[in-house]
């Protein structure tokens, strides 16, 4: 039972860290694109977006156009050539009469007769209302309004009349709606077709198919013509707008009949299939007639003619009818409403995902030209898609979402998705307001680190380094309570809070818990990882006043501590460690300054023959008096100037002026010049591009012979990259430098990488030789060393000989060098240059 209750717990606290984890992040950007979708439907539902959307509708009828011809339309057209020669206009009625029976001897299907002829225009006014009154004959009147309608001529039957009003937007003034048919009156119903449809109707009466009128269709036999709505496609139009029946016109050609002239058919001048069983549309497409109405159509013919406007109707409903053409279908409210705000949660995803703006740009272009293609396509099967409410909402999307993580990015890690280092200070602060009431117990803060993080991230590449702090943040996510305060403050720490009861033993189990939790080694791709974590701890009373910042920096002195005691640890913090470190930073300002006021001074151990006593070399030791701190210790400040860098510049003087002093003495000294001067180079200075140039440069300033320098590195140096050491030392001998493999035993010896690297000496470290005396094991280790070195080529240097006891041992194992205070301490510039002018004894 109790099993099942702490498993229910456990289960509760994940859930609400999940929940905690949307709240702060997934469900915020969720709620973004709501809010964003929104804002964009309502202003395209008030029609401030409809001028654009119907110009992106535009470009799609120019880019899908199509240079097709209906082979049953015929336009007689009317120029302003034919007015000239017939010297008027409107055109005598006994001319129009001519034309009418001249097109009726080659047996039109239908003919569309699109002038008005309400007045008479004689001569020949009897002969033309003969001819308008034949059966397969269709005239136009004017609905309007007022006082602007215009009747059909006098005689035509009903059946044979259809209004000529077309409809109009009145954003852009273009034409792209099709008005069909109207009913007037509600007790005597007068209904009302269009030229374009008494046209279709006279054509098709032949196939008998029934024509039927219902509220929110027309239905020719099976063909269904349903009403455009107000919100059909991407209109957004007044209910005024969307009276009778209409149908989004579908513009396949610019030129989607062929045409004619009044006069060559006056003349005869045309063929009789051109004509029969056609229909036969008659009217002006003279400029000076001003017929003339805007199309989608941009440049020439972007304005068409009023009767190339009613060929373009009448071949769509006949292409519906007989040819299975489709009308123009529309996405539901509530689908558009789905596709916008699915744009948004692409353009939010992308925005989030991607960290570099340019790349944000490019793909975000990329996504619309997408949107554009994917709107264009679905226009060319006769769909009409939002394409700008859903490019609106992408950009806007998008940049809202920028903004959003850049205020995200103030309060949290964008890797990990925890608090940073700010936020973790005002949710500090929160929990102290919070307990303020009830004072007792304390606040722990854990400052955490992970060791090796380096390490991993050099060797491994910043991916492989990103995913242990994601799996770090998830593993800290899953083991600690969910009132717990957990930040991400640096590159590879984190920062916990939590309140704690009386004393601090909480805490500290809390400590021992985590380490254990990250000394499980990590997977990544199938191999395991092994890291740990140093931790520090500071703890405030809840009863006391404390700033946030300080008792965290608190925290992060003690995890320091925590890591110069050997890592893998905790530390709680102590007054003491806060010394410590302003002692550190101290050094740390006082060791830049001394570099620029050259406080250093180089000392000088001589290296001696142990056969012979004679002096064969000296290591160039640098040592710092500070006008601050007296002389400082090089165990305290070379750490510094490694970790900070500084040990570069460092370096590069001490090169200098060992190697100054060395030629000095060769001039002072003829028989010194078999002496060598051993300088140690620092991993920060092997690590230099530049390092052989630097070298080169030294040699030449100083004049040394480079046969006199010996450049003294680290095992754990020269295995960090093998075979770029290699190539590195080859290049130094092959300058004549001499390399000289220094503490050897103390790092991470490769015996199978020895005898490639072209090393000339062994230095043995002081810790082996001092322990000579303490037993066998330790002489057999020294020994081994010596022979080693032997069989590879190497001479050996042992250091820290302090007793003639230690000197024997090491002469009965044949090593030739060795320096210590047995022999001399580091010597100034001046007690080395005494000690050579009263040496008598020189061995070359």
């Amino acid at each position: 039972m109790k099993f099942a209750i702490n498993e229910l717990i456990i289960k509760y606290q994940k859930i609400t860290k999940v929940k905690d984890w949307v709240g702060t992040y997934t469900f915020s950007l969720l709620l973004l694109t709501i809010f964003v979708t929104t804002i964009v439907l309502g202003i395209r539902r008030f029609g401030a977006l409809q001028a654009l959307e119907l110009l992106a509708y535009d470009w799609m009828v120019n880019l899908h156009s199509k240079n097709e011809i209906d082979p049953r339309l015929l336009v007689v057209e009317i120029t302003d050539q034919d007015i000239e020669q017939q010297k008027n206009f409107p055109i005598a009625d006994n001319v129009i009469a001519q034309l009418l029976k001249n097109l009726q001897q080659h047996q039109p299907k239908v003919i569309g007769f699109d002038l008005y002829r309400e007045v008479a225009y004689p001569p020949g006014t009897k002969a033309l209302r003969e001819e308008l009154q034949r059966d397969n004959v269709v005239v136009i009147q004017l609905i309007g309004s007022g006082d602007n309608s215009l009747s059909a001529p006098p005689g035509v039957a009903p059946e044979q009349i259809g209004f000529n009003d077309l409809v109009i937007d009145v954003d852009d003034d273009v034409l792209r709606r099709n008005l069909m048919y109207v009913q007037f009156g509600t007790e005597k119903v007068q209904e009302m077709y269009s030229f374009s449809l008494r046209l279709s109707l006279k054509y098709l009466e032949d196939r008998q198919l029934e024509f039927k009128v219902e509220d929110d269709y027309l239905q020719i036999g099976e063909t269904i013509f349903p009403d455009l709505q107000a919100n059909s496609g991407n209109y957004q139009l007044q209910p005024s707008e969307t009276l009778g029946k209409q149908i989004l016109i579908n513009y396949r050609s610019p030129n989607i009949a062929q045409t004619v002239t009044l006069s060559k058919v006056l003349a005869g001048d045309v063929r009789a299939e051109l004509i029969k069983d056609k229909i036969v549309l008659i009217g002006t497409s003279a400029p000076s007639v001003k017929d003339i109405y805007p199309t989608p159509y941009k440049g020439v013919p972007g304005s068409m003619p009023g009767v190339m406007v009613h060929a373009q109707m009448v071949s769509q409903i006949l292409s519906v009818v007989l040819d299975d053409a489709s009308l123009f279908w529309f996405w539901s409210e509530w689908v558009e409403e789905l596709w916008v705000w699915g744009w948004s949660l692409l353009a939010a995803v992308i925005a989030w995902k991607l960290r570099h703006p340019l790349s944000i740009i490019t793909i975000g272009m990329i996504v619309v030209g997408s949107l554009w293609g994917i709107c264009f396509v679905t226009f060319t099967a006769v769909g009409w898609i939002p394409f700008i409410p859903a490019a609106i909402v992408f950009a806007a999307t998008t940049a809202s979402v920028l903004g959003y993580k850049a205020l995200y990015n103030l309060f949290y890690d964008s890797l990990t998705k925890l608090p940073n280092r700010t936020l973790f200070a005002q949710q500090l602060k929160k929990l102290k307001q919070r307990h303020k009431t009830r004072a007792e117990g304390f606040i722990a803060i854990l400052c955490l680190d992970l060791d090796r993080f380096k390490l991993i991230n050099d060797g491994l590449g910043y991916q492989a380094g990103d995913r242990i702090l994601i799996a770090t943040a998830k593993r800290l996510q899953d083991h600690l309570q969910s009132k717990t305060i957990l930040a991400r403050v640096g590159a590879d720490e984190f920062a916990i809070a939590f309140k704690t009861s009386a004393d601090t033993a909480e805490a500290i189990d809390v400590a021992n818990q985590l380490e254990q939790v990250l000394a499980v080694p990590f997977k990544l791709s199938e191999q395991d990882i092994f890291t740990s974590a140093s931790i520090g701890l500071a703890f405030n009373r809840l009863s006391e006043d404390f700033q946030p910042e300080e008792l965290l920096q608190a925290s992060n002195t003690a995890m320091y501590q925590a890591k110069a005691s050997g890592k893998s640890r905790h530390e709680v913090y102590a007054t003491k460690m806060h010394e410590q470190s302003l002692k550190r930073l101290q050094l740390e300002a006082d060791l830049n300054q001394a570099i620029i006021n050259q406080e250093f001074e180089l000392y000088y151990q001589p290296i001696i023959c142990l056969k012979t006593g004679a002096i064969k070399g000296f290591e160039a030791l640098v040592r710092w008096h500070s006008p601050n701190h007296g002389f400082v210790s090089p165990g305290a400040f070379i750490p510094i100037a490694e970790e900070t860098g500084l040990i570069v510049p460092m370096g590069e003087w001490i090169l200098a002026t060992a190697c100054r002093q060395m030629q000095q003495w060769c001039e002072q000294f003829p028989s010194a010049a078999s002496v060598t001067m051993s300088v140690n180079l620092s991993s920060r200075q092997f690590a230099q591009s530049n390092l052989i140039a630097q070298i080169q440069d030294t040699l030449i300033t100083t004049g040394l012979d480079a046969a006199n320098l010996k450049l003294e590195i680290t095992e754990s140096m020269v295995m960090d990259n093998v075979e770029n050491t290699i190539l590195l030392l080859n290049q130094l001998k092959e300058l004549k430098i001499k390399i000289s493999m220094d503490d050897f035993g103390t790092g991470f010896s490769s015996f199978s990488y020895l005898h490639r690297f072209p090393t000339d000496t062994l230095k043995i470290d002081r810790s082996f030789v001092s322990n000579m005396i303490q037993g066998v094991k330790n002489k057999k280790i020294v020994r081994t060393i010596i022979i080693l070195a032997h069989s590879l080529g190497m001479d050996v240097v042992a250091e820290g000989i302090e007793t003639e006891a230690e000197q024997k041992i090491l002469q009965g194992f044949n090593c030739e060098y060795g320096q210590g205070y047995f022999f001399a301490k580091p010597l100034s510039k001046n007690d080395a240059t005494e000690l050579l002018a009263q040496y008598k004894q020189w061995k070359l």
